[in-house]
């Protein structure tokens, strides 16, 4: 008998500048992929915190301007903490809905944004974060740069999860490093709305013989703050058009693309087709040449500053903080 599990991949508008809806429209999208029987639920890039696409927050290579930095200000206060109010409310939908969740957010952590995939087990706690490694062009400006200690693959009731965001998947050491650790469930939490973006995915499942969930947003153009200024044509209403899907390990899809519309995809997967696919095909097993070839990845969290004079170490998302002992 075969064992199937229903999974669901997310297309939605975020709101920026808006957590608390952000948050509710979060938990009402996963209450819906709960009553369709969904056990994972995938969400897009920056869910949470919103992806300020067309900003230029006033800021030029040389100058900067106050306009500029009350704008990243407001985005600033727009993110989330780790162990803040608005992920235990998420964690609280998951575990009323006993799913697996997976998505994106915008993390504050000191006065550094990173773009963060959070996956969510079914009891509501924090199974794995992964910060994005590489935040592309202007990203640059407003996210930092996440290292190798949250590039992990995480054991759920649903199989191994793991998230490469964006244009992450595009780096194809990144890909490896996900193989390796044997991942079954490979979540692209994305806004990388173009045709090229389906191939990409479809390449992936194949390369690594993984189910591969892909979640893009919907960005309206009267869901834009004023403010942010999109350069859009009068006649387009969305600056963000989706192309969400489902893609088996033998690169057929099982869902998608969906396009210019929000909504949620569902498919019953068989996690039995990955062993099957790997009959001919195992990139970093029988088909990898390690004679040739050896990737060496470094998972040792990066902290600016370490306290030499007797050091209590103080458990963190992400790495391992240290402080002062009190006298």
């Amino acid at each position: 008998m075969t064992d199937l599990t229903k999974v669901a991949v997310v297309q939605a508008a975020s709101a920026l500048f808006d957590t608390p809806k952000a948050i509710r429209r979060a938990v009402s999208l996963m209450q819906e992929c709960a009553r369709h029987g969904a056990e994972l639920a995938v969400f897009p890039e920056a869910f949470i915190g919103g992806y300020p696409k067309g900003a230029g927050l006033d800021s030029y290579v040389g100058r900067r301007t106050p306009q500029g930095r009350e704008l990243f200000r407001r985005y600033f206060d727009s993110a989330v903490e780790l162990d803040g109010p608005e992920l235990r409310e998420l964690g609280e939908a998951a575990r009323d809905g006993e799913l697996t969740v997976v998505i994106g957010v915008i993390e504050r952590l000191g006065y550094t944004l990173y773009c963060t995939a959070v996956t969510i087990g079914p009891t509501g706690q924090i199974l794995n974060i992964h910060r994005k490694l590489m935040p592309t062009g202007s990203e640059r400006l407003i996210w930092g740069f996440g290292d190798g200690s949250t590039i992990d693959v995480v054991d759920t009731p649903v199989g191994r999860v793991g998230a490469v965001i964006c244009w992450e998947n595009y780096m194809p050491l990144l890909r490896y490093a996900m193989y390796a650790q044997q991942i079954e469930l490979y979540c692209a939490p994305t806004v990388d709305d173009r045709p090229t973006w389906l191939p990409t995915m479809t390449h992936i499942a194949l390369e690594g013989r993984v189910h591969v969930l892909s979640a893009c947003q919907i960005l309206r153009k009267e869901d834009i703050p004023a403010e942010l200024e999109p350069e859009l044509p009068e006649d387009q209403q969305l600056a963000l058009r989706g192309g969400s899907a489902i893609i088996s390990p033998l690169g057929e899809l099982l869902a998608g693309p969906l396009f210019d519309e929000e909504g949620i995809l569902y498919a019953e997967i068989d996690l039995a087709d990955q062993t099957r696919a790997h009959l001919d095909m195992d990139v970093v097993g029988h088909y990898g040449r390690p004679d040739i070839f050896q990737l060496q990845v470094d998972r040792q969290p990066k902290q600016p500053v370490t306290w030499l004079d007797n050091p209590v170490a103080l458990a963190g998302q992400g790495g391992v903080h240290t402080a002062k002992a009190p006298n």
